[in-house]
């Protein structure tokens, strides 16, 4: 069981530093095939110096060519891309009833990283990405059983959120990539998880808002990356989602 933990998580760690490289070609609308380069120097990069996290440490986070700093958000990635995938390992092994749902979760986690982290650095959400991871775990979903109404039903209510926001507003408030954000959770983690997902990301955006506000990194009324916190609330749905929905309910019962 360890070794295949361990396998897990390094598996983990390339998809991160694919998804580091998938984030740069989208950014700068390049293709993803090709050799990976030093954004700086633009000098190809040996496999050896593009080994997940051990390279960052190894170079001393710095290219070897042009000595240039090397992002932190490039070893971040890797390491908590591996940190998710053992975890969705943990939540769903690897046993023939339960594969589907494990890849489900590898896919969700990914993409939910590409925005995160696209989103924290250039406050955008690409309908590049949204709309067909949408699709795809649409039809990863019914394969897996899932209830396809149910997930229609839970994107129209995902996506409706955002978009009465966007026309009260006039877009002032969020941005269109918000609404097929909210779409791509419907379709990802259906009714009712789609609204504890929302909840948990307005809960999250408060928090650290106030907190980047007492802190004086931000003002009242300044523009926040909405996408980052929906990322994370989804993907802290898409493991604790149930467990967190039947402790809300047992304390309404209590009460």
């Amino acid at each position: 069981m360890y070794l295949i933990i361990l396998f897990i998580f390094i598996f983990g760690l390339i998809i991160g530093s694919f998804l580091n490289c998938l984030i740069w070609r989208l950014h700068s609308e390049e293709s993803i095939m090709g050799r990976s380069y030093c954004p700086k120097c633009r000098k190809q990069i040996v496999w050896y110096d593009n080994i997940p996290v051990f390279s960052f440490l190894f170079l001393g986070g710095k290219c070897r060519y042009c000595k240039k700093k090397i992002s932190v958000q490039y070893p971040v990635v890797e390491f908590i891309t591996g940190i998710l995938f053992t975890l969705a390992f943990i939540y769903a092994p690897l046993h023939p009833s339960q594969e589907g749902n494990l890849l489900r979760s590898f896919f969700i986690i990914s993409v939910m990283i590409i925005i995160f982290i696209y989103d924290l650095r250039w406050y955008l959400i690409l309908d590049k990405v949204t709309i067909p991871a949408g699709i795809i775990v649409f039809f990863i979903n019914i394969l897996l059983d899932f209830n396809w109404i149910n997930l229609l039903i839970s994107g129209i209510i995902g996506s409706s959120f955002f978009l009465f926001q966007f026309i009260i507003s006039r877009g002032k408030w969020i941005g269109g990539g918000d609404i097929r954000l909210g779409a791509l959770m419907g379709l990802a983690l259906g009714w009712p998880m789609v609204i504890l997902a929302i909840f948990l990301a307005y809960l999250i955006g408060s928090v650290v808002g106030i907190g980047l506000i007492l802190g004086g990194k931000k003002k009242w009324g300044s523009m926040v990356p909405l996408g980052v916190f929906l990322s994370t609330a989804s993907i802290i749905t898409l493991f604790w989602g149930s467990e967190i929905l039947s402790w809300y309910l047992g304390i309404i019962q209590i009460y």
